[in-house]
């Protein structure tokens, strides 16, 4: 994967392994790769004191048109909703001026202690709505 400037731009061409006997891109390859964009981006984010862990708690992926064997595609992560207690990221996958798929991920945040749901940092809220579209 190429990384861009911007943290959470990534571009791709599909690679061999990532594609079925028809030449299509896997489905779990398009989450695996916009979870790896969601890693990046997050890498940006400010240092937190007592900051909680993060899991996933939804995933969904909407393919518009599948991708082929060494087809570019650009992954860009961007936020998508900010809860009490969540975030919501969109990874829009285009190739060309096409758009080829969306993936939905909700990460929840936690307590790092007991597990228990805890509310996001407000200095992590204010760097993400720096990013809502």
């Amino acid at each position: 994967m190429s990384q861009s400037k911007r943290p959470g731009v990534t571009e791709i061409h599909v690679p061999f392994r990532d594609v079925d006997m028809t030449g299509r891109m896997f489905l779990a390859s398009y989450i695996s790769y916009a979870e790896s964009v969601i890693a990046s981006f997050w890498s940006a984010r400010p240092e937190v004191e007592d900051e909680p862990v993060y899991n996933a708690s939804k995933i969904t992926c909407v393919l518009h048109r599948p991708l082929h064997y060494d087809e570019p595609a650009l992954f860009t992560a961007a936020v998508d909703k900010i809860g009490v207690r969540s975030i919501g990221f969109l990874v829009l996958i285009d190739t060309g001026e096409e758009r080829a798929a969306e993936v939905e991920i909700i990460w929840q945040a936690r307590s790092g202690e007991d597990q228990q749901p805890a509310s996001l940092p407000e200095e992590t809220r204010d760097w993400l709505y720096g990013f809502l579209d």
